[in-house]
């Protein structure tokens, strides 16, 4: 007889199902899974996106055979809440732990009738638009929908949970906090549909924004999928420079970009503008001749332009344009026809502002490492 001990393999728990970011169809597909009506899948929204609701035992219009299945298999949950600062002018930053080397940030902005969520949906960014402090962390992984979806949940959460989803504090929701939206293609689709979803959190296509810096193939996809507004992170007016600002445009320069723009234009609303995102960098891109060059671009394109201050970051190279600056390029396109805004700084004291979001990320691009070396050389001369 052996005196060996058998080993037991240890068998793991089948990990649970995240309900928190399943679009409506998704949610009916999992209670018909179950032997469960579709009307469920609504029931189940409303508590979690309507109520805020996480804990199945009181949601009381739920049979309790179902809500114990429910605690077996499912759970509710967002990411865990690291860090959270309340700016002087309002704002309210947060840092949402992921694992324990990965974390991102969500930025509530108020203003005026309206409250805007600044949603994350990568850990890093697979770009690296140079001067923008998010890209020089470099990249990790895309967010998965109940990631992007919990950003919502934590900030409304944070305000009090209320049964009325016209008095929720979020009322606008922007696709510009770290990361791509559209390199993440699926799971950020699906979040906005939740977003735009009367089950979900009810806002119109016109109150939920995604920012690209312009991935061509992904830009035509979406014009087949979803309808939102859209942004593009623009920020010179020639292929030249905006080559050395946003590399991406290596790849789909702006004749390409702009044309993909025309045809989202075309498939969902004539009138609608699309706004251009323009960071105004000092003697980089913000001369007389640029302003222009702008005018040229854009001209046959619905636009409105939204310039904005750059917001520095350690060891950068650029500077932010003078304010008088700002405005005289604002008065050249406003003269040319181009309704121009110039975006208000807000939450820089707890760098929450634009261009500022970085997290934590375990970087397997290698590019935060190159960074710092090249930042530690400068400062050795």
């Amino acid at each position: 007889m052996s005196n060996a001990i058998p080993l037991i393999a240890a068998i793991e728990a089948p990990a649970k199902i995240n309900l928190l970011g399943l679009t409506r169809g998704a949610m009916i597909d999992f209670f018909q899974s179950l032997g469960e009506k579709a009307f469920r899948a609504e029931q189940m929204m409303k508590w979690i996106h309507h109520w805020g609701m996480a804990d199945f035992e009181k949601m009381t219009n739920l049979s309790k055979a179902l809500r114990t299945k429910l605690s077996e298999i499912a759970e509710i949950q967002a990411p865990e809440v690291a860090y959270k600062h309340y700016s002087q002018d309002g704002t309210r930053k947060w840092v949402l732990k992921l694992d324990e080397r990965n974390s991102i940030e969500t930025v509530f902005i108020p203003s005026a009738g309206r409250g805007t969520l600044c949603v994350s949906s990568q850990v890093g960014c697979s770009l690296d638009c140079q001067f923008c402090s998010t890209g020089k962390q470099g990249f990790q992984r895309d967010l998965t929908a109940s990631e992007i979806i919990g950003q919502i949940w934590v900030a409304n959460q944070s305000f009090g949970p209320t049964a009325d989803v016209n008095k929720r504090s979020v009322t606008n929701i922007v696709m510009m906090g770290m990361g791509e939206p559209l390199l993440n293609f699926d799971p950020v689709v699906a979040s906005m549909e939740l977003m735009l979803d009367d089950f979900g959190y009810g806002l119109s296509k016109r109150r939920v924004t995604l920012s690209t810096s312009g991935v061509v193939p992904a830009l035509r996809q979406l014009t087949k999928t979803v309808d939102v507004a859209l942004a593009i992170a623009l920020h010179a007016p020639n292929d030249a420079l905006r080559n050395e600002l946003v590399p991406i445009n290596k790849k789909y320069p702006l004749k390409e970009l702009l044309a993909a723009c025309r045809e989202y234009i075309d498939a969902y609303d004539h009138k609608r503008k699309i706004t251009m995102e323009y960071v105004m960098l000092r003697q980089v891109n913000d001369q007389d001749e640029h302003a222009h060059q702008l005018i040229k671009l854009l001209r046959d394109l619905p636009v409105k332009i939204n310039l904005i201050p750059f917001n520095p970051f350690p060891r950068t190279q650029y500077q932010r344009s003078t304010d008088d600056r700002i405005r005289q390029f604002q008065t050249i396109l406003i003269n040319a026809g181009y309704t121009t805004t110039i975006r208000t700084t807000r939450g820089d004291d707890i760098d929450a502002a634009c261009g500022q979001l970085v997290g934590q990320v375990q970087d397997r691009t290698r590019r935060s490492q190159t960074w710092k070396a090249q930042n530690n050389q400068s400062d050795l001369g």
